[in-house]
Formats: C-alpha cells, sequence, structure tokens
C-alpha cells in the first residue's frame, strides 16, 4: 500500500534541473558531442543484461552527480530507429505519402514523446510523493528523482518494447494479420512478454536508487497483462490487428 501523505519538495534539486535540461537540449543538434558508441552498447544491454545497464547508472551519479544522462543520444538515436521503422511499415502497408509523413510524425510526437512524458510526469510525481525514504535526521540531504531520470527510464523501457512491436512485430506482421486463433495467440504472447519487460526495466530503473522503498509498486502492472492476456486470447481479440488498423485501414483488412 503507498502512504497518503505527501513530502517537501527540495528547492535545490529543482534549481539544478533547468540549467541541466537547457544544456541537455543544446547537445541534441552537436552530434559530434553525443557518445554513440556507449549508447549502443546501452541498447544492446538493455535487451539482454539491464541490470548492467543500472550498475553503470550509479556509476554516472558518483562521476556527474546526477542520475539523469546529459547525453541526449540515446533519444536521438532511439527517434531515429523509431522513425526508419514506422516508415519501413509506411512502405509496406501505407497507401499515400501525405498519410506516411503523417503516421511517422504522430507515432514520434504522440507515442513516443507525449505518451513518454506523461509516463515520466506521473512516475516522477508517484516516487517523489509516496516512495522516498524517510530521512533518519534533518543533517541528511534530501534527494529526489529527476524528472530527465524518469524520462531517461522510460526511454531505457521503450527500446526493447520498440524491438519487439515494431521490428520483430514488422517481419511477423503478415502472420500476425491474419484470422485465426494463431495469429490472435502470437500476437497476444508478443504484446504480453514486450508490456511486461516494459514495467520489469521500469522496475529495474527505480529500485537503483537508494533512497527509494517499495519499488516492487513498479512490478504490479505485469500481474494486470498477464491476467488479461489469457482473456483476449480466448475472447479473439487480436491487437496486432486493432493498431495496425489504427494507421492502415485501406492495407490491412478486417
Amino acid at each position: 500500500m503507498l502512504p497518503t501523505t505527501s513530502r517537501g519538495r527540495s528547492s535545490s534539486s529543482t534549481s539544478r534541473t533547468n540549467p541541466m535540461f537547457i544544456q541537455y537540449l543544446r547537445r541534441i543538434i552537436k552530434w559530434q558531442q553525443m557518445d554513440i558508441e556507449y549508447t549502443f552498447w546501452q541498447m544492446l544491454h538493455l535487451c539482454t543484461s539491464p541490470k548492467v545497464v543500472y550498475q553503470h547508472t550509479k556509476y554516472h551519479k558518483q562521476t556527474k552527480n546526477q542520475w539523469a544522462r546529459d547525453d541526449p543520444a540515446f533519444v536521438v538515436i532511439c527517434s531515429l530507429l523509431l522513425a526508419v521503422a514506422t516508415m519501413a511499415y509506411c512502405a509496406a502497408y501505407d497507401h499515400s505519402a501525405a498519410h506516411a509523413v503523417f503516421v511517422v510524425i504522430s507515432v514520434l510526437l504522440f507515442q513516443f514523446l507525449f505518451i513518454g512524458m506523461l509516463l515520466a510526469t506521473f512516475c516522477w510525481f508517484l516516487t517523489n510523493s509516496y516512495l522516498r525514504e524517510e530521512a533518519p535526521n534533518s543533517h541528511v540531504v534530501e534527494q529526489r528523482v529527476e524528472w530527465m531520470y524518469a524520462f531517461d527510464v522510460h526511454c531505457n523501457s521503450f527500446f526493447p518494447m520498440f524491438v519487439m512491436l515494431y521490428v520483430i512485430h514488422y517481419f511477423l506482421s503478415p502472420i500476425l494479420v491474419a484470422h485465426g486463433f494463431i495469429p490472435v495467440l502470437l500476437s497476444n504472447l508478443l504484446f504480453m512478454v514486450a508490456i511486461s519487460y516494459y514495467h520489469y526495466l521500469n522496475f529495474l530503473g527505480y529500485d537503483v536508487l537508494p533512497f527509494l522503498e517499495r519499488t516492487t509498486f513498479f512490478l504490479y502492472p505485469i500481474s494486470v497483462v498477464i491476467v488479461l492476456s489469457p482473456i483476449l486470447i480466448l475472447s479473439g481479440f487480436n491487437p496486432s490487428r486493432y493498431f495496425m488498423n489504427m494507421y492502415f485501414s485501406q492495407r490491412v483488412q478486417i
């Protein structure tokens, strides 16, 4: 159970956020300052050994005195990969160039950035208001979850889901959007694994912070997904057909 009282805010952490965010935005247009090799290393290990990535997050805190990344390379590369994957879907299933541009922009701005910011804001508020440990005495420096770190956690969790629901799904889509029980089963299993892994990485991202408690709260959605999946399978709901028809209704016929 979550406590019903929230704790006071730290003005020092808030004052550090604005200049850090401004510097972060400036580095987006400076490709030569981005650590591309380390970013791909993170992406690989998020899919294979995510705990290693968050072990490096501890080192980052020790050296940079902040939990959040100061390098926008992960967001930039993830956005580019997402745009390429979406264009591949448009090439296979779309019917016009104008609609393809709309799909790419909506996926990048709405699915990745806007929803990601909403989820990050929710987790940032939840952790700072209800999951922080009480300071043992007044002499201990109060620590808070940085909003940019919450967005980093979302991006980390999003990437393996992107691999499963955009890349692997693309190659399996002729099977997954077909009629019949097998496509329904495979589609639901793929979505179940992808969404569950997203929430597992979300849990790891906050569990690594030493000043948070009861972070197992972030694992609760996995049980909901596991319970809902058999119900959706038995009802014949195919998430692949549903989401493909949201964008390519004229090419993916129900």
